[in-house]
């Protein structure tokens, strides 16, 4: 259905909405889905899962839950600046929570959450800190070793959300829209810089808010997956969405990998000269090896690993590919309505006469250490 068709009967106003965005996630779409409708019990709020054409069992199994289910139209439209916003389009809370289907929102950070956005008008949004549970793939253990140097996973004022937020919707509507439908990455930075530019600020507390478990796929497979996706070309993507605009200033400032891939760019135009140089074929040839070798041993000096080394500078490589490709891909209109179809409407809003549905999902057992607050 079109999504401005509002012929289905729809509950009244909810407090919170969590949006859970998935793709093929049904081995954790249930635990995902069970943690927003027991975070939402006695608040007062709704869950809304949307999903971008799921080939799996993803929607089987969410349809066994009193939520909101919505799809896209066009399973070519998949991105994941598209899922923030469908979700978005069907959602009615004061406030809107955005999560993936591959996390579980933990227990009481809602309520705190809100307590601090209602002490702090000033704030658009607060997140709390995201637990990474697969630390075995490459990928995953890499980056949660950059995180743990990056100012705005610690707690207090932050330029962004990543990992999701709880959001006021007055500050997403004065901000235009909750995501950019066009971008493949950066969705959350994204957002951020728009609110920022309007003089919102965001906040991150020192609690959990979410526990993670990324896909696990070993860390060249899963370039290549990101390729295809079109998951490197956020960058150039939200590049070119910003020319022009009021916070061109603050992504250039706050994504330091722009510099990064541009030295790349400069690194590939120089080995591409290096056959044009006016000296003898063998020194070219050495000249060549050495340029194109010296970042990976450098990399592999600092990481004290040739396995990271090479890893790193194969990332960089296939992430400024993807900012060229971004910065070509073509754009939709970021208000146009999303096409798409509700598949599942709940009978009633959460927190308001749903605990007998909710009694299916006890609270789980006290987690482990490493993820309390």
């Amino acid at each position: 259905m079109n999504p401005a068709d509002s012929s289905n009967v729809r509950p009244g106003p909810a407090r919170i909405t969590v949006i859970i965005k998935a793709l093929n996630e049904e081995a954790r779409i249930a635990l995902a889905i069970e943690s927003s409708l027991r975070a939402v019990q006695g608040i007062g709020g709704e869950v809304v899962l949307a999903d971008s054409c799921s080939t799996d069992r993803t929607v089987e199994i969410a349809l066994r839950y009193p939520i909101r289910i919505v799809q896209l139209a066009h399973p070519q439209e998949r991105c994941c600046g598209v899922g923030p916003q469908l979700g978005y389009q069907h959602s009615l809370g004061e406030y809107v929570y955005l999560m993936d289907g591959d996390m579980e929102l933990q227990a009481g950070f809602l309520e705190r959450a809100l307590a601090f956005l209602a002490q702090h008008p000033e704030v658009a949004g607060v997140g709390g800190r995201v637990v990474e549970r697969n630390l075995d793939s490459l990928e995953y253990s890499e980056r949660a070793r950059r995180e743990k140097h990056e100012a705005h996973r610690a707690p207090g004022p932050v330029d962004r959300l990543d990992g999701g937020g709880l959001y006021r919707r007055c500050a997403i509507q004065e901000a235009g829209y909750f995501s950019d439908r066009n971008l493949h990455s950066y969705e959350e930075f994204d957002l951020a810089v728009r609110l920022r530019a309007r003089g919102w600020k965001l906040w991150r507390l020192p609690i959990s808010a979410v526990s993670h478990v990324g896909h696990d796929a070993p860390p060249y497979r899963l370039l290549m997956r990101r390729w295809r996706s079109g998951y490197v070309c956020g960058v150039g993507e939200l590049l070119r969405s910003s020319l022009g605009q009021p916070w061109l200033r603050l992504v250039w400032r706050g994504q330091r990998e722009l510099r990064l891939y541009l030295g790349v760019l400069l690194w590939w135009a120089v080995l591409l000269s290096v056959p044009l140089w006016p000296l003898p074929v063998a020194w070219r040839v050495l000249a060549l090896l050495g340029m194109a070798l010296a970042p990976v041993a450098a990399m592999a000096l600092r990481k004290r690993s040739l396995q990271r080394g090479v890893y790193a500078v194969v990332s960089w490589c296939f992430n400024t590919a993807g900012l060229v490709r971004g910065l070509l891909h073509p754009r939709k209109a970021t208000q146009q309505p999303i096409a798409s179809r509700v598949l599942r409407e709940p009978a009633e809003p959460f927190g308001n006469g749903a605990a007998g549905a909710l009694r299916r999902f006890p609270t789980p057992p006290r987690p482990p250490s490493a993820y309390r607050s």
